[in-house]
């Protein structure tokens, strides 16, 4: 089939095991698939209970009834809806009529989608409402959510896309660090050059998340996009943390992260500097500030983090620690002469400004 796909609202995206229950190759998904091609519609909802049942008038009960994709298509050759029992997964009923609180508002304009929207939002369970012959189009709502499924061969033009979009703000991710590190060794960063460095990680891992979706939606098809969508973000997370840790005006806890903070904003927000900044609080942006040097002592590998605390608490400044002499570095409780060359070597070399190093 050929039928669109896309986001609805900017909502939050549907959970994603109900998204794996329909993804290509599935039961619900042929169901679906064998629907589109006999052109009757459908409305399905997954859940059975007492509340549903309450909703529910007419039709009749299976008991024991196994999910299957010829099953569901020819029960949605009847004018009522069929329930899934999602605890056994079998058929509970079917040919059933739902009635749906009324004055629940809804956008849709079909009687088949505004009864499957209301329907959700009510009872915070799944439904699935499939468009009769002519339209091509299936429906999920979860709560107050909506998404569209989509074709396999529209999956994957979305994924090669989102893959595209991901490697471009990867690029401007790794420019932003490379600036912030140049300006770092001149000692002129403002704290807008931080805040953009940890704002573009986070697109880059919202990206991620979104990728995620259409990964779930592609079932078995899904590992090699899954697999480019890590390369691409490798290290993201720590670097967002380091940064952080480098500028924030106090010491962040111990175990926190603003990598869950950033989740938390709507992708809108997160093209706002300003916005990140005051979420995160490394304010005001035109400040001039200097880096602890947390981020350029992650850099250099196999060094415990006791002893990377030592050295940082000890200088205190990254410039501080760039100036700093082997003998000093050596005298540090840990670091001994081997390790004091190797860090200084990585400070003359500029890589311990760039990105934090990766233990295997």
């Amino acid at each position: 089939m050929d039928y669109a796909a896309t986001w609805m609202t900017p909502k939050p995206p549907p959970p994603l095991d109900v998204l794996r229950r329909f993804a290509p190759g599935s039961t619900l998904r042929d169901g679906v698939e064998l629907v589109f091609q006999q052109g009757t519609g459908m409305l399905m909802v997954l859940a059975s209970s007492a509340e549903i049942d309450d909703l529910c008038t007419g039709g009749f009960r299976f008991v024991d009834v196994p999910i299957t994709a010829q099953r569901i298509a020819e029960l949605a050759k009847m004018d009522g809806g069929i329930v899934i029992d999602d605890v056994t997964k079998t058929i509970s009923r079917a040919n059933v009529h739902f009635i749906p609180d009324p004055r629940i508002p809804t956008d849709e304009t079909g009687t088949r989608f505004r009864t499957a929207d209301r329907l959700a939002s009510q009872t915070g369970r799944p439904v699935l409402a499939v468009s009769e012959e002519g339209r091509d189009l299936a429906v999920l709502y979860v709560g107050e959510q909506r998404f569209a499924l989509q074709a396999p061969t529209a999956l994957f033009a979305e994924a090669n896309q989102r893959l595209q979009s991901l490697e471009r703000l990867r690029a401007r991710l790794d420019d932003a660090v490379e600036r912030l590190s140049l300006y770092e060794i001149d000692d002129i960063v403002t704290m807008r050059d931080a805040v953009k460095v940890i704002q573009r990680a986070a697109l880059v891992l919202r990206h991620v998340e979104e990728l995620e979706l259409v990964a779930v939606e592609l079932g078995d098809e899904a590992p090699l996009v899954r697999l480019q969508a890590t390369d691409v973000a490798e290290g993201v997370p720590a670097l967002v943390d380091l940064v952080n840790a480098d500028y924030q005006p106090r010491k962040p806890r111990r175990g926190s992260s603003v990598v869950a903070r950033l989740g938390e904003i709507s992708t809108e927000d997160l093209y706002h500097t300003a916005k990140v900044g005051d979420l995160i609080g490394l304010t005001p942006l035109d400040a001039e500030v200097s880096p602890r040097g947390v981020r350029a002592l992650a850099a250099v590998p196999r060094i415990p983090d006791s002893v990377r605390n030592r050295i940082q608490k000890r200088f205190g400044t990254y410039q501080r620690l760039r100036s700093a002499t082997t003998e000093e570095l050596d005298a540090i409780d840990g670091v001994g002469p081997k390790r004091a060359s190797r860090i200084r070597a990585y400070l003359d070399q500029g890589n311990g400004t760039l990105t934090p190093h990766l233990e295997d």
